[in-house]
This record gives C-alpha cells, sequence and structure tokens, in this order.
C-alpha cells in the first residue's frame, strides 16, 4: 500500500492506494465520526463491492443508499434521495457518509456530505480509474443543471481517500479509458517526463497490469495533491487540472449527459485545446501531435461530434466556470508539460480552432 498526503492544514487527509484495500479496516474506520455510516453507491457497483464493504464495517449501525447509475442521474431529484434517507434512518451530525463507486457517486455524497445537517463527515472510496486518479481527491462536490456541467456544488474535502486498485478488475473497457484521458492530462499539464512514462506503458495500462496501474494512480494523485494544496479554491493554478474542460463540457452538456463519458469528452476536448495552443505558436504541431497520439492509443475519441457547431461550443463554453467578467478563460499549454490559464487570446484563433476539420486533421497525423 502507498500512502499519500493532501495538505490543506486541518483539512488535510491521506490517499491511500493498493490492492484489497475495501477490506483493510485500518484504512477506513479510523476515520469514522461516530457509530453511524451511510454508504453511497449505484446500481452496477453495490452488487459487486456493497457486501465487501458491509463486512469491513461490522459493528457499526450501517445503512446503504442506492442510486441509479450514470452521469445523466447527477441532479437535484437522485441527491435528494440521499438526504431522504439520513433523515429516514435519522442519522445526526457524527455520521460519516461514505462515497463507494465512480465520480457520479462520489460528487453527489460529497455534496450531500457538505449540506446534510450543514456539514457531515465523507469518506471516498472510488472504483472507476477516473475517479481514483481526479474527482475523488480535492474536495469538488456537485451536481449538473440542464444549462451546465458541475456549476452546482461546493468544495468540501473528504477525511480519507481508499483507492482499492482491485476494483478496476471489473471496469469496462470504455470507462478504463476515460480515466486515462485525466491521467495523460497530468503529463500534458505539469509533468512532461509522465508523459513519456505513459507512452512506455500504455499498452500495460490497458491490459490493467497492476505495478503499471499503481504508478499512473500515484502519479496522479500526487500531482493532483500537490496542485491542491497550493490552490484548493481554484482561484489559480488549480484551474489548470481543468486542461480540455471547457471544451469537454460543452459537449457533454449539448450531446446530453452520459452520452459521452466524462473523460471521452475531456479527450476530445484536449485535442481541441492542443490545436489551440498550437495556433497561439506556443506548441509545434510535433507536441499538439504527440498528445493526440497518446489519446488515441488509449482508445479515445480524437474529434469532437460533428453535429456540433461553432455557435454551439461558444454557447455553452459561456456557462463555464472559468468564465470571470463575462470573459473566458481557457486552459492551454505553453509547451508539453506546461499549462496556463488565460483569458488573453485572439477571438479568431479560437474560431480557428472551433472550425478545424478533425476528421481530417487525425488522418494527417496517422500517415
Amino acid at each position: 500500500m502507498q500512502t499519500l498526503q493532501v495538505d490543506l492544514g486541518e483539512r488535510s487527509y491521506p490517499i491511500y492506494i493498493g490492492a484489497g484495500l475495501l477490506s483493510q479496516v485500518e484504512c477506513i474506520v479510523p476515520h469514522l465520526a461516530g457509530r453511524q455510516v451511510a454508504v453511497v453507491t449505484n446500481e452496477t457497483v453495490a452488487p459487486l463491492y456493497l457486501d465487501q464493504l458491509i463486512r469491513t464495517l461490522a459493528g457499526h449501525e450501517l445503512m446503504s443508499i442506492v442510486l441509479p447509475d450514470g452521469e445523466a442521474f447527477k441532479h437535484w431529484e437522485t441527491l435528494q434521495k440521499i438526504f431522504d434517507g439520513l433523515l429516514e434512518a435519522r442519522h445526526d451530525r457524527r455520521t460519516t457518509i461514505i462515497a463507494l463507486g465512480g465520480g457520479v457517486v462520489g460528487d453527489m455524497a460529497g455534496f450531500a456530505a457538505a449540506c446534510y445537517q450543514r456539514g457531515v463527515d465523507f469518506i471516498q472510496i472510488p472504483t472507476t480509474l477516473l475517479s481514483q486518479v481526479d474527482s475523488s481527491v480535492g474536495g469538488k462536490t456537485g451536481i449538473n443543471h440542464p444549462l451546465g456541467k458541475n456549476m452546482i456544488g461546493a468544495f468540501y474535502q473528504p477525511k480519507a481517500v481508499v483507492i482499492d486498485t482491485a476494483t478496476l478488475a471489473t471496469l469496462p473497457e470504455r470507462e478504463l479509458s476515460a480515466g486515462l484521458a485525466e491521467v495523460i492530462k497530468y503529463g500534458l499539464i505539469c509533468d512532461e517526463s509522465f508523459l513519456g512514462w505513459l507512452e512506455s506503458h500504455m499498452e500495460a495500462l490497458r491490459a490493467l497490469d497492476p505495478t503499471s496501474l499503481t504508478e499512473a494512480i500515484a502519479r496522479s494523485c500526487a500531482a493532483k495533491a500537490q496542485v491542491v494544496g497550493a490552490d484548493e479554491r481554484e482561484s489559480g493554478v488549480r484551474a489548470t487540472l481543468n486542461l480540455g474542460h471547457t471544451f469537454g463540457h460543452a459537449i457533454e452538456t449539448h450531446m446530453g449527459y452520459g452520452s459521452w463519458l466524462h473523460g471521452e469528452a475531456v479527450a476530445a476536448g484536449t485535442v481541441m485545446a492542443l490545436e489551440m495552443s498550437r495556433r497561439l505558436g506556443w506548441l509545434d504541431e510535433a507536441g499538439r501531435n504527440r498528445g493526440i497520439r497518446l489519446l488515441q492509443r488509449a482508445g479515445l475519441p480524437v474529434v469532437p461530434p460533428a453535429e456540433m457547431t461553432a455557435d454551439d461550443f461558444l454557447r455553452h463554453m459561456a456557462v463555464d466556470k472559468k468564465v470571470l467578467g463575462g470573459r473566458l478563460r481557457l486552459v492551454l499549454l505553453k509547451r508539453l508539460g506546461e499549462a496556463v490559464v488565460t483569458g488573453d487570446f485572439p477571438h479568431e484563433a479560437l474560431l480557428a480552432t472551433l472550425d478545424t476539420d478533425y476528421r481530417t486533421l487525425m488522418e494527417q497525423i496517422s500517415h
């Protein structure tokens, strides 16, 4: 087992990474505030891992809340099911909410914890690669709105993150690839050497090699923990973690939540960010192509939806958390391994990026 630390003063917490941690009492029980525990999970994960967690928490007053699975259910009505369960079981301020599942479960359980009786403890037990390397760490919680993704929520840190790498054995291939989009992101924004490591280990990662997966998860979490420790509420450097997300969130919102997986939309959005960085003269074609090829090797889509126009993108991107004073800001790359958040770019460069024929571009790159 590896243990990392997110340093946030009195809100600091550990990240445990290893196989079989769902059965390790010492990773979970010391972080429980009292005897009451509410496990929030979904219909897909519950049959796989809920009984195992219940056995680990034997002796506690435990209840489970099983939600429908998918991004399409990340809204107020589903969130209300968590509050209904807590209130019906009369959970008090010393209850602990445990999020057992992927990013949707973690975001909603964390938001519920931030709100219930004005704040109760929660623990993240992420079961998808995307949630293990990204959404479970850093305290971003929330739900979607029809007009914008993750626009309603709270910064609320967990007491611990328990990453059982064995849960990836049941992860569908498409979900694994979606998680790799966020892993690749860390190499692009802050660690070019990690980008090289990923190029050497991509086949092993897709084959679920335990050693390679643990290394990728640990390096991703360490990168995110460092950024979150420096900028908890995204007033500066933390926004660089959103590489590809402004374009990607526009895809998710326009196509309908769940039509594209989050990681898939981020991958296509990252290609657009790479292309815009090239148009601004920051990346050369070799750097842009290197990032795109790695996303392709991860099994990810690298072309935005054909049915989305530039106007579609602009309309959805106007409703983004990085818009300040009516000005759109984007995460772009000064070079591979160095990201910047900027609103200082010619509007013509953005329009040209949105109008790029990405299918033809991919054909050129493949040759």
